[in-house]
């Protein structure tokens, strides 16, 4: 089994989310950034499990990325990756499995899982469950108590389905 978990973050929430979903599913799993997942470790996935922020009540834009300026009492933002939607266009055609998550504080209305599932439906990927929301307590974190733990758990389910239907699929 080779899963990857593929996330944008800015100030560290939705890595150490994709971290733990990663660690969750245990051996075979890996947490990038969207640009570390391309090329051969994309194209080997048998589950892309992609993640980012809500921002703006969507998946963020390269251009709502560029229009963060923080407060002076706000940490400084990650902006070194490419945003989430930018990665999505660049996702080849494939036939794997994929799964969505995204952080948000949790009286946000709107959605960022929306756009990945459709983007990786495009691409000829089948959902192996519905996505995941994981709540943040501010603008910039911390994430609730609990949200690791709910990661780590839900990993671990992402990596039993995955096994299912990777034997499923097995010749007998």
């Amino acid at each position: 089994m080779k899963a990857i978990v593929v996330y944008e973050s800015h100030w560290g929430n939705t890595e150490a989310v994709a971290r733990a979903i990663a660690e969750g599913m245990g051996p075979g799993a890996t947490a990038l950034t969207t640009d570390e997942a391309a090329g051969a470790v994309l194209a080997e996935a048998d589950l892309i499990v992609a993640g980012a922020p809500l921002m703006a009540l969507r998946l963020p834009t390269e251009k709502t990325v560029a229009g963060i300026h923080p407060s002076p009492d706000e940490p400084m933002p990650d902006i070194s990756h490419p945003a989430m939607r930018t990665w999505l266009t660049t996702v080849p055609h494939g036939s794997g499995w994929f799964a969505a998550f995204e952080t948000k504080l949790h009286w946000s209305p709107g959605g960022a899982t929306g756009a990945i599932e459709n983007r990786l439906k495009a691409a000829g990927y089948r959902e192996i469950c519905a996505p995941r929301k994981f709540q943040v307590t501010g603008k910039t974190g911390p994430l609730r108590v609990g949200e690791l733990e709910s990661a780590r758990h839900w990993g671990k389910e992402l990596g039993e389905r995955l096994r299912e239907q990777l034997f499923a699929a097995a010749p007998a």
